[in-house]
């Protein structure tokens, strides 16, 4: 058995690797704080050397979010990665991707806002990620990592559902897991796809050469006919729908017996598993439910803790308060369902935690 390949590297670091060892094609991206050791890691490992992996610097989010769209029209593994505001000026691009039914990868490593705002850590794109952020009924599949070693799982996580749904995918981390520095298990070496298996696997719809027996294959995300787009958002939601039953990831940690429970997600969740630790040692029963896909969200599992008699939840997540909606939603009024956070860069500790979960529902 071959041995196991163990670095020690921070977050943003990992992603490159992994890209490169999935055998990505290409990287187009633009730096800013707190991701450019993404685009940093790959030109030092210039992977254009080795697997022939493209790295290029675009001149703005945009061009990047644009080059991706062209290498993902081919039937090509491509990827991009910013920070909040970058995000923002590729939300267009992401739009189109999703209209167009594309397969690509896309890092978000957050930081607070709104605006400028700080380099430091945030949560405050979750609405962003999970509810659109650009224009029309769509979904990006969105995972959202509590480590390194889930950075560089991720990346072939992402890629392999971009491709089964042909849809974008996203990672949404934070500056706090892309800042950190961990132990990893780095993946075995994947070769780049072939021309020819390209053309097996997405012969139907890329732009890669017309075949003999089929006709033009035109990827776009316009259809000026009313009735026509209508089917093609129909379609849309059907793919959406089979995410939500088939692609749930979640883990829970003392939800069994638990009388309350947190939902946290990244960073926040690595916070919260030491205040359930906490609240045990007191002898409260307090579980974690950490939602590994921010979309599809873990709905169900919420709604069956509520109904099961969990007596109150507490969303805690680095922001003014977002993922708490979709958590009243599956809670669905059987429970008191409250908010805690932080905002601007700051993070909360364990012992805020359970404060809050004490004060907004134990003592009530």
């Amino acid at each position: 058995m071959a041995e196991k390949e163990v670095k020690l590297m921070k977050g943003n670091e990992v992603i490159a690797h992994a890209a490169i060892r999935y055998g990505c094609d290409g990287y187009f991206g633009y730096p800013i704080t707190p991701q450019s050791e993404v685009m940093e890691t790959l030109m030092e490992l210039k992977p254009w050397e080795t697997t022939g992996m493209v790295v290029l610097q675009a001149e703005s989010e945009i061009s990047s979010i644009n080059m991706v769209y062209g290498g993902a029209s081919t039937g090509k593994r491509v990827m991009t990665s910013s920070s909040s505001p970058g995000i923002s000026l590729m939300a267009e691009g992401i739009s189109y991707l999703a209209g167009a039914e594309l397969p690509c990868l896309i890092i978000n490593c957050q930081r607070g806002g709104p605006g400028l705002g700080t380099i430091q850590p945030s949560q405050g794109d979750y609405f962003q990620a999970v509810k659109g952020g650009g224009h029309g009924d769509y979904k990006l599949i969105v995972f959202a990592p509590n480590s390194v070693q889930e950075m560089h799982d991720h990346v072939a996580e992402a890629f392999d559902l971009a491709f089964k749904y042909r849809n974008p995918a996203m990672i949404l981390a934070d500056g706090a897991i892309g800042q950190m520095m961990e132990k990893v298990v780095l993946a075995p070496q994947r070769p780049r796809k072939t021309d020819e298996e390209l053309k097996a696997e997405c012969d139907a719809w890329a732009a890669m050469g017309k075949s003999s027996g089929r006709g033009r294959n035109v990827v776009t995300s316009l259809e000026l006919q009313s009735e026509k787009m209508e089917i093609i958002n129909q379609r849309l939601q059907a793919k959406y729908k089979a995410l939500e039953e088939n692609e749930v990831r979640f883990e829970a940690v003392g939800c069994d017996d638990a009388d309350y429970v947190i939902v946290a997600f990244g960073s926040s969740a690595r916070i919260c598993s030491a205040t359930v630790e906490m609240a045990r040692a007191e002898g409260l029963k307090v579980g974690l439910l950490r939602p590994i896909t921010l979309y599809p969200f873990p709905s169900k599992q919420i709604a069956d803790l509520a109904v099961r008699g969990v007596k109150g939840f507490l969303s805690a997540e680095l922001n003014a308060g977002q993922m708490v909606e979709d958590v009243r939603l599956a809670v669905n009024g059987k429970a008191p369902v409250e908010h805690y956070g932080r905002q601007g860069g700051m993070l909360f500790n364990p012992d805020e935690v359970l404060a809050a979960l004490k004060d907004k529902l134990i003592k009530k």
